[in-house]
């Protein structure tokens, strides 16, 4: 009886030293909409060979971005510092490190980093070859 314990208590030992090695995979969704951040409905995927576009922008400290709009559906995550983003008629979003941003398409918008550090956000543009993916507004 006593070896069937120990053996048991080993046994318990080895599936819970196991079990604490076993890295789970964990999926979090940070997004999911059919909507940008103000609201507006995302348009429809534009025609022709698809091409994806991915840029990590830094943003220095104190600086207001050009007015400008995209010409395709894209997403960013904020990765350091915090970004205002202000659209044409005025509305605001306040980002921090960890948001996520679901970009205005074909409305004009800008960007402000009112903070002392550099912000900095990847960005992920769906759109297809021969459209540019930022258009500058002209001032």
């Amino acid at each position: 009886m006593k070896k069937i314990l120990v053996l048991f208590s080993f046994v318990l030992v080895l599936s819970s030293c196991r079990a604490t090695k076993t890295k789970e995979i964990q999926v979090v969704k940070l997004a999911e909409t059919t909507k940008s951040w103000n609201g507006d409905k995302l348009p429809n995927y534009p025609e022709g060979n698809p091409k994806v576009t991915v840029l990590k922008i830094t943003i220095p400290p104190k600086t207001t971005l050009h007015k400008h709009y995209h010409t395709v559906i894209n997403s960013g995550i904020l990765l350091k510092g915090a970004l205002t983003v202000v659209d044409i008629d005025g509305k605001i979003l306040e980002l921090k490190a960890g948001d996520v941003i679901v970009e205005l398409v074909n409305k004009v918008h800008y960007g402000v980093n009112k903070g002392n550090k550099p912000a900095e956000i990847v960005v992920f543009y769906a759109g297809v070859e021969g459209l540019p993916i930022t258009v500058v507004e002209k001032e």
